[in-house]
């Protein structure tokens, strides 16, 4: 097999426990106290795909080296591997290592270490900052200012998911419908700029319209796509799931689950469309 396709789903795994640490503990630390019934089960949620989000981004040199030089038998060449170590890649895996083991060290302490997981999540959040199309550009400062707009947003809308879910299975449905609206109202203020930083993100990169005929626009317009959806499914759960919620239906609360669970799986699939993107195009393509 290709070493590209394994590197590519090993990255998309990477993300999406990433994402999904750096979210749980942003979560911890603005709903916990509304939380009482699965604050633990959350927090033990962020720390596991915390380590899970180590071991994946450990793996990403060796694949690098692989993809290099385009045999698996790359995986332990010594020469490749010291290159994949010391790129912009290598910069952004340690950042992001430290980042997940702070979320570890901050989520799985016996009293939650607020600052030390926040920051831990901006770290591993927005360590991708440093290296891909954005870091090698003369509008460097303004586009990693964009990216960093966009993956804390991604991180805090994708990394709120499954504790919502737990929120809803678990707790009180009045307490669930309190935290769900607060998340709502801030969700309403902060999602819409992973469109706009995305979309100016993509104006500063691509440079012509051309290149939505080529995969890299491509893949561009099927996440604008897939957003677009998703903020259909967001307007279903706060106008008509939620109400239901607050009123205590048990159908509104597994109609829910369920919206929750398909914003969960769109989101992925966009972290998904994200490492191909990154790793297989690029603009020029």
């Amino acid at each position: 097999m290709n070493p590209d396709g394994i590197a590519v789903a090993e990255r998309a795994a990477a993300l999406v426990c990433l994402y999904q640490a750096a979210g749980a503990a942003f979560f911890v630390v603005l709903f916990q106290a509304q939380l009482p019934e699965v604050r633990g089960r959350i927090c033990r949620l962020g720390a596991g795909t915390a380590l899970c989000g180590i071991a994946l981004v450990l793996l990403q040199p060796p694949l690098m080296a692989a993809r290099m030089a385009g045999d698996f038998a790359g995986l332990f060449n010594g020469p490749l591997l010291r290159v994949a170590l010391h790129s912009s890649n290598g910069a952004a895996h340690a950042v992001q290592v430290l980042g997940l083991s702070l979320i570890v060290i901050g989520l799985r302490s016996q009293r939650v270490t607020a600052w030390l997981a926040v920051l831990g999540a901006a770290l591993a959040a927005g360590a991708l900052v440093l290296t891909g199309h954005t870091s090698v550009r003369p509008q460097r400062a303004l586009l990693a200012s964009l990216l960093s707009v966009h993956l804390l947003i991604v991180a805090f809308w994708f990394g709120a998911l499954r504790p919502l879910w737990l929120a809803v299975q678990h707790e009180k449905l009045a307490d669930a419908a309190r935290v769900l609206r607060r998340f709502s109202r801030l969700a309403a203020w902060l999602v819409p700029c992973i469109a706009l930083a995305g979309l100016s993100l993509a104006w500063l990169l691509i440079g012509s319209w051309s290149v939505l005929r080529r995969a890299y626009g491509l893949l561009l317009v099927a996440k604008l796509c897939v957003f677009v959806l998703l903020m259909g499914l967001a307007a279903l759960n706060r106008w008509r799931y939620l109400p239901g919620l607050a009123a205590g239906s048990p159908p509104a609360r597994r109609a829910l689950q369920r919206s929750i669970v398909a914003e969960y799986l769109l989101i992925a699939l966009v972290l998904a469309m994200t490492a191909a993107l990154t790793m297989l195009f690029s603009p020029e393509d």
